[in-house]
C-alpha cells in the first residue's frame, strides 16, 4: 500500500467517481458514466479505466448476489456479441494512439450521450430486434473498455423493452460484470496495471461496497430521475472539460 497515489486533488475526483460507481452498480444504470472521465482529468484515460476496473468487479459481486434471479436470457444473447466486438475494437483502438487521442475519444463519447439524452430523449430502437440489440450492444462494448460507462448505449435498445424493473436491473449487472472480467487481460496486455493504481482500487474498496449497497437501497425506494439528470450535467462538463484537455495536449506535442 505504499505506492497508494496520493495527491488529495486525485481523491476530490476519486470519491465521487466510486460513488457514481457504486449507485449505477446497485440499479442507476448509466450516472456511472462520469467517472472514468473524473479520472481521467488526473490519469491518462485508459490507465483510469483500468484503476476503477477492481473496484467494479468487487460491486459486480455484490449486485450479482442481490439480483441473481431476476434476469432476461435473450436480451444477453443478443447483445453479449455485439459487446464483445465493440471491445475488440476498442483494444485495437487503445493500442495505436496517444492518451490525449483517448482524452478526445472519451470526452466525445460523454458529450455525445448527453446531447442525445437532452435533444434526442426518445432516439429508440425497435423493441427487442436484434440488429438493433449487437448494434447498440457493440457501441456499449467499445465504451465500456474506454470509460468504463457501456451504460447509455446499452439502455437505448434495453429501456424500449420495458422490462420489470429488477430484471432489467438483473440482465444489465450481468452483461457488464461479463464484460468488466474480459477486460482484464487486454488492460494487462496494454500495460495499464501498475503498483499504485491497484493499492489506490483496493483502499477504494470500502467506499465502493457502500456506495454499491447505498444504489441497491435506492432502486428500490426512489425514482432515477433526479440522479440521471444531476449525472448527465456533470458528465457534459467533465467531457468537456476532457476534450479540452486532448486538444490542448495535441496542439502542444506539435
Amino acid at each position: 500500500m505504499s505506492s497508494i497515489i496520493t495527491d488529495p486533488w486525485f481523491y476530490v475526483a476519486a470519491v465521487p467517481a466510486v460513488i457514481l460507481l457504486g449507485l449505477a452498480k446497485g440499479g442507476f444504470s448509466g450516472i456511472g458514466i462520469a467517472a472514468t472521465p473524473l479520472l481521467a482529468l488526473f490519469l491518462p484515460p485508459l490507465e483510469a479505466a483500468a484503476l476503477l476496473l477492481p473496484v467494479l468487479i468487487s460491486q459486480d459481486m455484490i449486485s450479482l448476489y442481490v439480483y441473481r434471479r431476476h434476469w432476461d436470457a435473450r436480451s444477453l444473447k443478443i447483445m453479449l456479441p455485439g459487446a464483445l466486438i465493440g471491445m475488440g475494437v476498442a483494444w485495437w483502438t487503445a493500442s495505436i494512439v496517444s492518451d490525449d487521442v483517448v482524452r478526445l475519444i472519451v470526452g466525445g463519447v460523454g458529450v455525445a450521450f448527453v446531447l442525445n439524452v437532452w435533444l434526442r430523449p426518445q432516439l429508440t430502437p425497435a423493441k427487442g430486434a436484434v440488429a438493433p440489440g449487437v448494434f447498440w450492444g457493440g457501441v456499449s462494448g467499445f465504451t465500456s473498455f474506454m470509460t468504463q460507462g457501456g451504460g447509455p448505449p446499452y439502455q437505448v435498445y434495453m429501456l424500449p423493452l420495458q422490462l420489470p424493473k429488477l430484471v432489467l436491473v438483473g440482465t444489465t449487472t450481468i452483461f457488464f460484470a461479463i464484460l468488466n472480467v474480459l477486460k482484464i487481460g487486454p488492460y494487462i496486455l496494454l500495460g495499464q496495471f501498475n503498483p499504485a493504481n491497484l493499492s489506490t482500487s483496493i483502499a477504494l474498496l470500502p467506499l465502493a461496497a457502500a456506495a454499491n449497497m447505498l444504489g441497491i437501497w435506492l432502486v428500490r425506494r426512489m425514482p432515477t430521475g433526479l440522479f440521471y439528470k444531476i449525472a448527465y450535467a456533470l458528465l457534459f462538463v467533465v467531457s468537456t472539460a476532457l476534450m479540452a484537455q486532448g486538444v490542448l495536449g495535441l496542439i502542444g506535442a506539435k
